[in-house]
């Protein structure tokens, strides 16, 4: 979220960075500053007033003891008229505050200056592509086949207890899934990355701590009675856990596991079968707090860790800068991993890596003291590490043979077994 002082001073830097997304911002920005000078106004003859007051104040009781209790009750009067101006122009001042915040909470983050032009993901640039096909890639069966052969996983036992984007994972298939959960956080573990397990649910002010209110409010579970979010990503609970703030020893890195829960727009037909979209599914996260200048190293980092996972997986995948009219709302730049379904003949996505700069601290009120003992935003960053689903259903189509499925090398010390049969 934009602060007004950093509107000011950027606004034509700011309106031209956020056509990148698409977002001619030149109107709200000269909206802002229009409220934002009257506040100012309000504000300065609110302290005039209560400068008055002060003086009055110190008055009456000189006035009192000299025994003018006319000159006195006068005082008290004038004194009593100011206070009542002081709280007209306190709830005015605090209207224009309304007025301003309901702007900027509806502004997304500016993007990087290195963001490509684009009007959809037709336009993101493919920036690595590590395409490591089987032998024989014709007559290949899709995962969702692939689970029911070998008992994997339950689609229609899952949409009997809950609906269709709830899967219900079997024997082997369980395990499997265990064991892509173990093997990530393990990996980032040895990247430095500190293990959390976090609650799954949250309330409103850490969803909008992470930028997901008012952007993703639709897209997440909401319960009613308590107030309650279901977490769309272990970012949401992870991030907040340093809600406001003051932290220290930058780089902070952590990691992951849980569910997360999202209402998927579109969720019918051939696109969404299977695994390709669910409502539920299981994730590792990778979340760093760093400081501004040190951000965009730690955001190539985070990309190359994620590629090492993919590379120890042996799946082809590719990494893809997203232009401006994919960005989402609340980053500066983003690359995107998708693997290759060789069944499906298609790319799916399993991990996003994003910098947020300083869009979330500034919401999360999270800082850090610079070198002179001011406090400065942090930077936020985070990633998939990864998704599980896809990368599930790529593990099973690619790894198919006539005799069954084999289990990745760096997999087969989680399950115990190095072919589904």
């Amino acid at each position: 979220m934009l602060t007004i002082n950093n509107i000011k001073e950027n606004k034509n830097q700011y309106v031209k960075l956020l056509k990148i997304k698409k977002i001619d911002a030149e109107h709200l920005f000269d909206k802002l500053i229009d409220l934002d000078d009257q506040r100012r106004k309000i504000q300065k003859s609110k302290e005039d007033l209560q400068s008055q007051s002060k003086k009055i104040s110190e008055q009456i009781g000189a006035i009192y003891k000299s025994g003018d209790i006319n000159k006195a009750e006068f005082f008290k009067n004038e004194s009593i008229s100011i206070k009542e101006k002081i709280k007209k122009l306190q709830k005015k001042s605090l209207d224009f505050e309304k007025q301003i915040f309901d702007i900027l909470i509806q502004i997304p983050n500016v993007p990087h200056n290195s963001v490509p032009f684009g009007n959809s993901d037709k336009e993101n640039v493919i920036i690595k592509d590590v395409t490591q096909m089987p032998e024989n890639s014709e007559n290949l069966k899709a995962h969702w086949d692939l689970a029911k052969i070998y008992n994997l996983i339950d689609f229609e036992i899952g949409n009997k207890i809950t609906g269709t984007g709830f899967p219900l994972y079997v024997n082997k298939g369980a395990k499997l899934q265990r064991a892509l959960i173990s093997y990530f956080i393990d990996k980032n573990i040895e990247a430095g990355y500190t293990e959390y397990l976090p609650p799954y649910l949250v309330n409103e002010e850490s969803a909008f701590g992470t930028g997901n209110f008012p952007d993703k409010e639709g897209q997440m579970y909401h319960i009613n009675k308590d107030d309650l979010f279901l977490i769309p990503t272990a970012e949401v609970p992870i991030t907040n856990i340093f809600r406001n703030k003051i932290v220290k020893n930058l780089p902070i890195k952590c990691t992951a596991y849980t569910p997360c829960f999202r209402r998927e727009a579109g969720s019918y037909g051939k696109n969404v079968r299977g695994l390709n979209r669910l409502h539920q599914f299981d994730k590792v996260e990778i979340v760093q707090i760093q400081y501004p200048e040190k951000s965009y190293e730690t955001l190539n980092e985070m990309v190359n860790h994620v590629s090492s996972i993919l590379d120890d997986l042996k799946l082809p995948y590719r990494v893809i800068q997203l232009c401006g009219g994919d960005l989402s709302f609340t980053s500066a730049l983003t690359y995107d991993f998708e693997v290759f379904s060789v069944a499906q003949n298609k790319w799916l996505e399993v991990s996003s890596v994003s910098n947020f700069e300083s869009y979330q601290s500034n919401r999360l009120k999270l800082r850090y003291k610079d070198v002179s003992g001011k406090n400065k935003l942090c930077h936020t960053l985070n990633g998939s590490a990864l998704a599980l689903p896809r990368v599930y259903a790529a593990i099973l189509e690619i790894n198919q043979t006539k005799n069954g499925i084999k289990v990745p090398k760096v997999l087969q010390k989680y399950t115990g077994f190095e072919m589904i049969s």
